[in-house]
């Protein structure tokens, strides 16, 4: 049935080069929505959900009066609504948070509640969509999908992921021509994000689509070991003197301690993941212990994050249909679920928008699956290639201003 009423969007966890397109795609379904006589106001709550408990929002139809500033948004990087890496307890737990939202949604008559994120946003949708069924308060909560990490379940790929994908394979294909230039046996390792997913760092292997690609890859979802390492990297030396590596963040040895850890100090972020970085210099001592030979590490860090002016169209695209897509489910009367993207069968890559309960999304990760990962843990296989290689297609028709591309912020 319809649900009259108002509407509210955050946008929650790391930014990306597409997360501002996921807006814009729930700001024009909304407007839509308005057009019938359904959605009356859409707020933006600033900083997700700390910014909604202190009822910090902006009314997004307002902002966006002008149509045109859409397209600079969808083009924009990181989060123009700004973020949070707050996590909610339960209501058992902290019953005087959830009385604060509540009072807040009746208050500007909510009754759709969109969250912009990734796997510990969709812990925020759970919980909110039970609270409000348990409370009596028709609210309709959908999660909508946003990492480069790729590691949602339920879907094909992840808007942001694409975007992040295309950079850093571009990357590593410069980095590949910069060493090329050298006959000396050296070996350049880059450092890519993944904790628990390699899916980032396997795009680097989309370099060898257009030339060569990266010599050995390392993922999460294989054992990391120090002999096997010095021994791959040995092998490539003897067919050609620049070796590239590409290697996850959190690749850990078979005790299942990350391989950076000794370069960390233990902390750890509030949902309880460890501070990651340093594998890259880990990786770097060993070869220069072992092989002696020239070794430097290139740790990418927030640069594949929010590199825009290199965006996938595909997941640009993507990212807009996935948030019009939630604002249909919604006022079609579906709440408890996240938006996902489905890939059809047939020669030609192309995708449908869909959906699934959110309670087998939240707080479970996707991995790569096995047949991505070469028998010898090293590489990526042609399966794994063809799989990410549709998701880094098409470039923007980028704005520029002062010769640097436009992006519009949020007053």
């Amino acid at each position: 049935m319809l649900l009259h009423g108002n509407a509210v969007v955050g946008q929650s966890g790391g930014p990306t080069a597409a997360i501002n397109a996921t807006l814009s795609g729930v700001i024009k379904g909304a407007l839509e929505a308005k057009e019938q006589g359904i959605i009356g106001t859409l707020y933006g709550m600033r900083n997700g959900i700390e910014g909604f408990l202190k009822e910090d929002l902006v009314d997004l139809f307002d902002v966006f009066s002008n149509p045109d500033d859409l397209k600079t948004l969808e083009a924009t990087p990181a989060a123009a609504l700004g973020s949070c890496r707050r996590k909610l307890k339960s209501h058992e737990e902290d019953f005087d948070t959830y009385q604060r939202i509540l009072k807040i949604l009746k208050k500007h008559d909510i009754r759709y509640f969109f969250y912009i994120g990734g796997n510990d946003s969709m812990d925020t949708v759970l919980k909110l969509s039970r609270y409000a069924a348990s409370h009596d308060y028709e609210l309709r909560v959908v999660g909508v999908p946003k990492t480069i990490d790729n590691d949602l379940m339920a879907t094909d790929h992840t808007p942001g992921f694409g975007s992040a994908a295309k950079f850093v394979a571009t990357t590593v294909k410069e980095i590949i021509r910069d060493i090329n230039v050298y006959t000396m046996d050296a070996v350049t390792i880059v450092e890519i994000m993944g904790r628990d997913a390699g899916w980032l760092t396997a795009s680097a292997a989309l370099a060898s689509l257009s030339g060569e690609g990266p010599d050995l890859v390392y993922l999460p979802e294989r054992i990391f070991d120090e002999q096997s390492f010095v021994d791959d990297v040995k092998a490539r030396l003897k067919d050609h003197p620049a070796i590239l590596v590409a290697v996850s963040e959190g690749v850990r040895f078979a005790n299942g301690e990350y391989v950076g850890a000794g370069t960390q100090s233990g902390a750890v972020d509030v949902f309880g993941h460890k501070y990651l970085a340093g594998t890259g210099k880990v990786l770097e001592s060993i070869i220069k212990n072992r092989i002696g030979c020239k070794v430097r590490s290139v740790e990418l860090s927030l640069t594949q994050r929010c590199a825009s002016h290199i965006s996938s169209l595909t997941d640009i695209t993507e990212s807009v249909m996935v948030g019009k897509g939630a604002v249909k489910a919604a006022t079609e009367g579906r709440t408890g679920v996240m938006m996902t993207i489905e890939r059809l069968e047939g020669a030609e890559y192309s995708v449908r928008i869909g959906l699934a309960d959110i309670s087998c999304i939240a707080n479970a990760i996707k991995t790569v699956p096995g047949e991505y990962i070469n028998e010898e843990g090293n590489g990526i296989t042609e399966d794994g290639v063809n799989y990410l290689g549709p998701l880094i297609e098409g470039e923007l028709d980028l704005e520029y201003e002062n010769g640097l591309p436009k992006h519009f912020v949020i007053k």
